[in-house]
């Protein structure tokens, strides 16, 4: 067996079910579940009808860079959200959601051979960042977000050099779980440090089309872009339509960024076995072309967070983020002594919700865990459900 799997560390939710072992919940209250963010509005018929139109693509192994039509459909969807231009043949690949793509790329960039070879994440992160560096032969680095910048990651927190070993940095904009979005400034100082010291940057922006503002969230590509770097060197962008278009069983979402970068990853993801079925294509080319949708389903996000976000906050330290549908709060010390393991669990045990608990979502690093006694709610249900659930979160906590 590969010995690089015995550095893994057990999925955040699987580290969730073990804690809530043997916990009957409370037969009173129908189960809520806030815990994974799998998103549960209604798929758009109109993606639906095109995959079942065409079905006719199963008779067909797919090409792995993608059908001219999806790819064009992507690009054309970035010069719309982004306004920048990108070569639909030589800087985009379609990807089967973002989640396997973020793991390939380290996969693809990193050079284990190289001494200390580094991918720094920020913390709290995605937990496929640091599967990917470690399977990809790496250590990891964290940078620890700062809640008194709105949960801006501390970057200044890795030494120069660490920088100077580091191959791989991910960036997650807006921020699992915290929402934060990154201004130009950041973009423009981690540009710096990648031209300093050679790294790719994987920015992560999966979460960037449910937005609460006036202005949607800036975009890797669109700061490289506003910064001059119209070659998007060292830089990739992911992006998907799981939560964009409430698909995410369909595993679709694609990259753009660097034309070196996009090569490589293409040869890697020719062995990988990583082609996207036409049918899935089709019905992706037409969600990326339909922006109506997607007004829709924000305007259901915007509404649940109006209404729960004012609950929630008059028992625990929490606001309304930049993007993203996670709530990140800090749970009072009264409260289960300030445990976000012990609150997860007392509250599946009394109100039948399940929330995550920050710490699995974050790793402890320059002296802290910074999820330590916080919990990530994801309000992906229906409005009703979502205002049911914050009601019996503030009366679990006003109650302790």
């Amino acid at each position: 067996m590969n010995p690089l799997l015995q550095r893994l560390q057990p999925y955040p939710f699987e580290r969730l079910r073990e804690l809530t072992r043997g916990v009957t919940p409370n037969p009173a209250y129908a189960p809520i579940s806030l815990g994974i963010g799998e998103p549960k509005h209604p798929t758009p018929a109109f993606i639906k009808d095109t995959l079942a139109a065409s079905l006719d693509g199963l008779a067909s192994y797919p090409a792995t860079a993608g059908e001219p039509a999806l790819r064009e459909a992507c690009a054309a969807w970035v010069q719309r959200r982004y306004g920048v231009a990108v070569d639909a043949a030589t800087q985009l690949l379609p990807v089967n959601g973002s989640r396997e793509a973020l793991f390939a790329l380290a996969q693809t960039v990193v050079d284990a051979s190289r001494p200390g070879a580094t991918v720094v994440c920020p913390n709290p992160f995605y937990q496929i960042y640091e599967g990917a560096a470690l399977l990809a032969g790496a250590q990891t680095a964290f940078a620890n977000s700062d809640p008194a910048r709105n949960f801006a990651v501390d970057w200044s927190a890795i030494d120069e050099a660490t920088w100077a070993r580091t191959q791989l940095l991910y960036v997650c904009s807006p921020g699992n779980p915290t929402g934060a979005v990154m201004p130009l400034s950041e973009w423009q100082r981690l540009f710096e440090l990648s031209d300093r010291h050679g790294f790719v940057i994987a920015s992560d922006e999966c979460y960037a089309e449910i937005w609460f503002g006036d202005a949607p969230p800036l975009g890797g590509l669109q700061a490289a872009a506003a910064l001059g770097r119209s070659d998007f060197r060292r830089l990739v962008a992911f992006t998907s339509l799981s939560k964009r278009s409430n698909v995410p069983g369909l595993r679709s979402g694609f990259v753009a960024g660097d034309a070196a970068l996009m090569k490589a990853f293409l040869l890697y993801r020719t062995y990988h076995g990583a082609a996207m079925g036409p049918a899935v294509q089709r019905a992706s080319a037409a969600a990326w072309a339909d922006e109506a949708h997607v007004e829709a389903n924000r305007a259901l996000y915007r509404e649940k967070f109006a209404r729960v976000t004012p609950m929630l906050a008059e028992v625990m330290d929490v606001a309304l983020p930049d993007a993203g549908f996670y709530l990140w709060a800090r749970l009072p010390a009264r409260v289960c002594g300030g445990s976000d393991t012990a609150f997860a669990r007392e509250l599946l045990a009394q109100y039948n919700v399940a929330v995550l608990p920050g710490s699995f979502l974050a790793r402890e690093a320059h002296g802290v865990n910074p999820g330590q006694g916080r919990i990530r709610m994801a309000l992906v249900a229906g409005v009703d459900e979502c205002v049911e659930a914050a009601r019996r979160i503030v009366s679990f906590t006003a109650s302790r």
